[in-house]
């Protein structure tokens, strides 16, 4: 009979085992008076009960297949990682390869600016590339906005040259693709995103092409909401640059490398950007941040960013798709015009425009907004091709609807 060393009772009660990696494991015990040993005899293997071992085996085995499972998961996770990393990888790599093959420097022109009294801002604002709008009172997809584009840019030159302006700063203010997140947003693309970055890059180009025609072309870039490819907005740089409007800009910025006529600005902050043009420091953001009361939402802006030593002259955003002037700051409306939420959710018709900016000094400045609704006449930038190779989706595709009920009798 096993006794206590402690206190000599033999009320005790098994204890499960202690592992020894040397040699066999000794069966432990637990007495009446709390104390635990172990037997040192070979014999306290009699002891073991068929039920207690059963209950060991069953537990050892759980923790081996627990770390089998866990390893299994483990390896599949870094399988599917690398296979992942491996194909971006590569993807990246035949995407630059083909980049590398067009250069549209040989198009651009590096203008002499003595004789220049004015810069310009061109600002292009929630352009949503990809969404089909087909309202009684707005129409809305890839080709009407390549007509857009194209008769922005020619009422633009013209009030550029009138007041003799040489430099234009393309001031992209975000939402260059439309959100895919909601079912409804998801049933009105014109195209699914990869596509549509394509589409919207061979628009832009042509956009900046005849811009430079006239002018000297200075582009900058942030990152708008809708175009994000993570599923929240998030405000640190790394999600941001997690953006089509990232990506647009920065295939155009290789396809205009080396261009003496074009300069790409590349700032440190994707969400904000401030750019000094005729003696005037400009605050460009997209305005997901910017509350019901805009004027009380510039002052704060101005003041954070007094208290970092930059005084702000003048900011520009967009995001709401309605157009605002003000005298310290102007809000673009949007290529689209009127959309599905707009009008049935929110119950607000809209009209597509753009603003222009002409700055003269350190203290004066003009704010123009462009209205682009009609498109009656123009001949838009030329993307019929790569819309019979995307087969993308347009109007012309789409039914027809009906927009009176018609009882016949």
């Amino acid at each position: 009979m096993i006794q206590c060393p402690k206190c000599e009772s033999e009320n005790i009660k098994p204890n499960g085992f202690r592992r020894n990696k040397h040699k066999a494991d000794k069966r432990r015990y637990i007495c009446e008076c709390g104390y635990s040993f172990s037997i040192e005899s070979e014999e306290d293997s009699t002891y073991i009960t068929e039920d207690e071992l059963v209950i060991e085996n069953v537990r050892f085995k759980k923790q081996t297949q627990r770390f089998q499972d866990s390893n299994r998961v483990e390896r599949k996770a870094f399988r599917e990682y690398a296979r992942v990393e491996n194909a971006v990888s590569e993807y990246n790599k035949q995407l630059i390869s083909i980049l590398e093959k067009y250069n549209l420097a040989s198009f651009t022109i590096k203008h002499d600016d003595r004789d220049s009294k004015a810069a310009g801002i061109f600002q292009l604002s929630d352009l949503h590339f990809n969404e089909l709008v087909n309202l009684v009172n707005n129409k809305y997809d890839f080709p009407i906005a390549a007509k857009r584009c194209k008769k922005f840019v020619t009422k633009a030159i013209k009030y550029f040259k009138l007041f003799n302006v040489s430099s234009v700063l393309i001031a992209c203010s975000g939402d260059f693709l439309n959100s895919d997140r909601r079912i409804d947003e998801l049933l009105n693309q014109a195209t699914n995103r990869s596509k549509a970055t394509f589409l919207a890059v061979q628009i832009l180009e042509q956009v900046i092409i005849e811009l430079n025609q006239h002018f000297n072309i200075s582009v900058m870039s942030v990152s708008g909401n809708e175009s994000r490819i993570h599923k929240d907005w998030e405000w640190s740089d790394a999600l941001a640059t997690d953006n089509y409007d990232f990506t647009i800009f920065n295939i155009l910025r290789m396809l205009f490398r080396n261009s003496e006529g074009v300069h790409f600005i590349i700032g440190e902050n994707s969400v904000e950007q401030v750019v000094e043009i005729g003696g005037q420091n400009v605050l460009v953001l997209h305005g997901i941040n910017m509350k019901s009361k805009t004027e009380e939402s510039i002052q704060n802006l101005m003041g954070k960013y007094s208290a970092k030593g930059i005084e702000i002259d003048f900011v520009i955003y967009g995001h709401y798709h309605s157009a605002r002037l003000g005298d310290f700051y102007a809000r673009s409306s949007s290529m689209v015009g009127s959309n599905d939420y707009s009008d049935k959710g929110l119950g607000l018709i809209g009209s597509a425009s753009q603003n222009i900016h002409v700055i003269y000094n350190k203290n004066e400045r003009d704010s123009i907004k462009i209205d682009l609704q009609d498109t009656t006449g123009i001949e838009g930038y030329d993307i019929t091709k790569e819309l019979e190779a995307y087969n993308a989706k347009s109007l012309d595709k789409v039914r027809k609807q009906e927009t009176i009920f018609k009882i016949v009798i």
